[in-house]
């Protein structure tokens, strides 16, 4: 992906090495403590706040697994410095933030509405947001009490690592992934798939309109890599490729076979490999927003 020496967004808070304390916001899990006491106890919890992230659910609630429910999380005292890879890839992502502003600039006014830029939260060690606080092992999340997008970096060595998705691009797609979200907030479609699940729907309705939800996301991830690459030339050979490989990777189907060895298709959150593969694509191959809808899609058409 080419982006260095391009315009870098100024709706960027730096928040790594900040000493936080837990303070009151989203709904708190109730999930079993666990205290960690090793390495791979560490590397679990990791996994479990990916799948959690993955399954569109709300990954800061892994903080009960972490903390065993202590009122205050540790914090580290030293001051913040920066490796000069993670310093390069915080500009990344600054960049990537600075054309999805861009393009959504240009294309919001076909909902009928202007663009309403969010603030990105680069954080380590763990944060506050209007929806709860989040612990260091939790990756990116779309706070929609805030309209912030809220991440650590150290996630994208996750996704490397543990997930077999590298590369600039992949880490773009992310961050295009977590904006999408922004913009279903503004137009009031996670609102009224929340409301449902206040309703009363059952939990396998629920989860149909969840996998709508982040397939849509996906798709509009798919929007703006089309929008940027006309904008700005900004794709190299394998980008889309990377994007492909990150978006296959955290599939439903994937996710759980690497974590139960099995597949519930009923308990699907976020939709298959090939669901989020295919909506990213039609949404990168057409660019056209008129199709975008995934709630009007049939669902063994989805």
């Amino acid at each position: 992906m080419k982006w260095q020496g391009r315009r870098q967004s100024t709706n960027v808070q730096d928040r790594r090495g900040r000493r936080v304390t837990r303070g009151r916001g989203g709904t708190r899990s109730h999930a079993m403590p666990v205290r960690i006491r090793s390495g791979k106890g560490i590397l679990i919890v990791v996994v479990i706040a990916l799948i959690v992230w993955a399954f569109g659910g709300n990954p800061m609630q892994v903080l009960q697994l972490v903390t065993g429910g202590a009122t205050t999380p540790q914090a580290s005292t030293q001051p913040y410095t920066p490796t000069a890879a993670e310093e390069e890839l915080a500009q990344m992502v600054r960049v990537v933030l600075a054309d999805t502003e861009e393009v959504w600039t240009e294309l919001m006014p076909q909902f009928g509405r202007a663009y309403q830029e969010p603030d990105l939260v680069l954080f380590s060690g763990g944060v506050q947001s209007a929806c709860g606080f989040a612990d260091a092992a939790v990756g990116p999340f779309y706070c929609g009490a805030d309209s912030q997008i809220y991440i650590d970096l150290s996630f994208y060595e996750m996704l490397r690592r543990q997930f077999g998705a590298p590369g600039d691009f992949a880490q773009a797609y992310v961050i295009a992934h977590e904006v999408g979200h922004h913009i279903q907030n503004l137009l009031g479609i996670s609102g009224r798939v929340h409301q449902q699940k206040a309703a009363g729907i059952s939990d396998t309705e629920y989860n149909r309109l969840s996998v709508r939800l982040e397939l849509q996301a996906d798709f509009l991830a798919g929007v703006w890599a089309h929008h940027a690459q006309r904008m700005f030339d900004i794709l190299e050979t394998g980008d889309i490729d990377e994007a492909l490989r990150a978006a296959s990777a955290i599939g439903d189907d994937a996710i759980q076979r690497k974590s139960r060895g099995r597949v519930v298709p009923d308990s699907f959150t976020h939709g298959s490999s090939e669901q989020r593969v295919r909506w990213f694509r039609l949404g990168y191959e057409t660019g056209d927003l008129s199709k975008y809808n995934t709630f009007e899609v049939a669902w063994d058409e989805l």
